[in-house]
């Protein structure tokens, strides 16, 4: 059995990022019962070498889209970083929803052998597609979508595994 580009990306990014999303507006509500600034949350981090809530957000969603787009053969959109507040974090998880929900099953099936070329740490690298996203992409992902659940979770924000998954239909 082969396994398909599309399914394995999009609607696994759109899943999360939903529940990012959703993990957000409970953060928000949070705040608001326990009289926290929201901004508290937004420049948290799990150690002090680590980046924020904030930037994590912004990573996941960079990850999403670039890992989509370079699989579609398309230009990866460009975001200002330039987000402050929880609902300017929402719009940017939507603008990533978005754009990946534009990608069709035929602009990324086939792509397993695609030559994906990006710099990462500085350093230009270049992957086959399967392997970009099964062991470079989903990784990075979700190390900063848990992340920006743990940074959450860690400052007393009330959601749990089920936040994390979200539904399993």
């Amino acid at each position: 059995m082969t396994i398909s580009m599309y399914q394995s990306s999009v609607p696994v990014f759109t899943k999360l990022l939903g529940n990012l999303s959703v993990i957000l507006d409970k953060a928000a509500a949070d705040g608001e019962a326990r009289k926290i600034d929201p901004a508290v949350f937004l420049g948290s981090r799990l150690a002090p070498d680590m980046y924020t809530l904030g930037r994590q957000i912004q990573i996941a969603c960079d990850f999403a889209k670039g890992t989509c787009a370079r699989l579609a053969g398309v230009e990866v959109p460009k975001y200002e970083d330039s987000e402050v507040t929880l609902a300017e974090f929402k719009a940017r998880i939507d603008k990533t929803l978005a754009f990946i929900a534009t990608l069709t099953a035929a602009q990324i099936d086939g792509s397993e052998e695609r030559e994906i070329h990006l710099t990462s740490g500085g350093n230009p690298r270049v992957f086959k597609g399967q392997f970009y996203l099964l062991s470079y992409s989903m990784p990075n992902f979700y190390f900063h979508y848990t992340t920006a659940y743990a940074i959450l979770r860690h400052n007393g924000v009330k959601i749990g595994k089920r936040d994390y998954v979200g539904s399993v239909e």
